[in-house]
């Protein structure tokens, strides 16, 4: 039987798997930070999973899902992500709304249900933060973009993706309109780690921190 709490560590071990930081295999450490969980319960549902066959787990040398783990995870992951455009496009919630919101569906819909949402949305293949939809047989893309903290002065390029594990910070992005599609360019990059200075669109110019900097992926020209 598949809870919640399954679908969500599964989605979590996916997405560190694939991520810049973590690629490969996940420590047990690193999945107790992402869900907010002491490191003897994340042990024990991994132990848990590694029972049903859905991850590979070797002690101290972190995991690795097995084909049935990550389709469970893709299939959430397209739930999730499909909400999240849904009930950004068709009921006008914000980018720092959408995810608690899909958190809180994903695990509920049906597959008529998810069937009908991407339908009303045209078959989207990007999220609300611009990070690849699964395909319904489990297909998923995953487009290499850099950082924008990695520009130099001079380079310019284009917003593809956000990160969404700050509402805070989405929010911040939202009122200097960084947005998925918008144009930018370095005009200035201070050392040791400081700010960078941007023209938004060719015309708006501001600094933005490099841990925001940081959360923005773009594709360079």
């Amino acid at each position: 039987m598949l809870t919640q709490a399954i679908e969500d560590y599964l989605k979590a071990i996916y997405k560190l798997q694939h991520s810049d930081e973590h690629g490969g295999r996940v420590t047990t450490s690193v999945i107790a930070n992402r869900m907010e969980v002491a490191a003897a319960s994340a042990t024990n549902m991994i132990k848990k999973l590694a029972e049903m066959n859905l991850l590979m787990y070797t002690p101290y040398q972190g995991v690795e899902l097995t084909a049935s783990g990550e389709k469970i995870a893709l299939e959430t992951i397209r739930h999730h992500r499909l909400i999240e455009l849904y009930l950004s496009q068709a009921l006008g919630y914000s980018w720092d709304q959408i995810d608690a919101e899909a958190d809180r569906l994903e695990h509920a819909i049906s597959e008529e249900f998810e069937d009908r949402i991407d339908e009303a949305l045209g078959y989207p293949t990007v999220g609300a933060h611009g990070e690849p939809i699964p395909t319904k047989q489990g297909q998923i893309d995953h487009p290499k973009y850099r950082r924008l903290s990695e520009l130099q002065d001079g380079q310019s390029a284009v917003i593809r993706r956000v990160s969404d594990r700050n509402p805070q910070m989405l929010r911040y992005m939202e009122n200097l309109q960084l947005r998925l599609g918008t144009r930018v360019e370095v005009t200035a990059k201070a050392p040791f780690n400081g700010p960078l200075q941007l023209k938004i669109d060719a015309s708006k110019e501001v600094s933005l921190g490099l841990e925001v900097a940081g959360s923005i992926f773009v594709e360079t020209d």
